[in-house]
């Protein structure tokens, strides 16, 4: 099936799309223009996104497109399957320098997504992940930029490296995809908890349980476009203008009022990312 999801209905609060990728295609289809891209989203009431580059071509591609359109801003780093690659190349310290270079600009808020993933990457490229994610989270304390975590399957060590290298002020668990215990133990050490279509899923239920278990002051909604649509349109291809079926998903989840739910996640937002823009 090739065509786009249809729009859903538009949100009562405008919420931002804290974590997407425009640049991204998926399979042998293109991306939408970034404009047409941030058109459609706007009109169902998510008119702006953090665009997130994870390597250094995307790093770059996000912080001139927060430059050029006023709804986005940027978040740079290497994603920690590029990290072993760069380790083997004998290249990892000087892409994690222009990396450095990139946060700095004043368009990006954030350094992500960082992190540690065990499934796309094996055993022997543990050691170049760990050693990425402490230099990203040190970046994102001397920089004073929120942290953006990407974990799969790698709950504990997250935790203990981020204890080890000291938690930033501001850090998010991008697409949350924990039980309500290691959701506790990321809100006790300060983190927004940010949910995708994943939430909408029918096998779930755990994911949505940490859902119930944060606190609405930290709560987070993104897309991780073009990848984790969201039901209806599991499968597809995702974009920005399908948060309103994350968000009506959480606000049931939870029992709250969707107008009320909205608010909260745009101040969020601003809370997580340095005020608005």
């Amino acid at each position: 099936m090739s065509e786009r999801p249809e729009l859903p209905a538009a949100l009562p609060y405008p919420v931002v799309d804290n974590h997407c990728h425009l640049d991204v295609s998926r399979g042998d289809e293109e991306p939408l223009p970034v404009t047409e891209a941030l058109r459609l989203s706007a009109s169902v009431g998510v008119p702006r996104v953090v665009q997130v580059g994870c390597d250094l071509p995307g790093a770059r591609w996000a912080v001139a497109t927060a430059e050029t359109h006023d709804a986005v801003v940027a978040a740079v780093a290497l994603h920690p399957n590029e990290a072993p690659r760069l380790a083997a190349e004998g290249t990892l310290d000087a892409a994690l320098a222009e990396v450095e270079e990139l946060a700095a600009h004043p368009q990006v808020r954030a350094v992500g997504e960082t992190g540690l993933d065990y499934v796309r990457t094996g055993p022997e490229g543990v050691a170049a992940q760990h050693e990425s994610f402490r230099a990203h989270v040190r970046l994102a304390r001397r920089l004073d930029r929120t942290l953006v975590i990407h974990d799969r399957d790698a709950h504990d060590d997250v935790l203990r490296l981020l204890d080890e290298v000291g938690v930033p002020d501001r850090w998010v668990m991008h697409c949350f995809s924990g039980d309500a215990t290691f959701a506790r133990a990321c809100l006790d050490r300060g983190a927004h908890l940010s949910f995708a279509g994943t939430v909408t899923f029918k096998n779930a239920d755990p994911l949505r349980e940490a859902l119930r278990v944060t606190p609405q002051e930290r709560l987070l909604v993104e897309t991780d476009a073009p990848y984790l649509t969201p039901t209806p349109h599991r499968g597809r291809t995702n974009a920005s203008y399908l948060v309103p079926h994350t968000v009506r998903t959480m606000a049931q989840t939870r029992g709250e009022d969707l107008e009320e739910l909205c608010r909260a996640l745009e101040a969020n937002t601003f809370a997580a990312f340095g005020g608005p823009w």
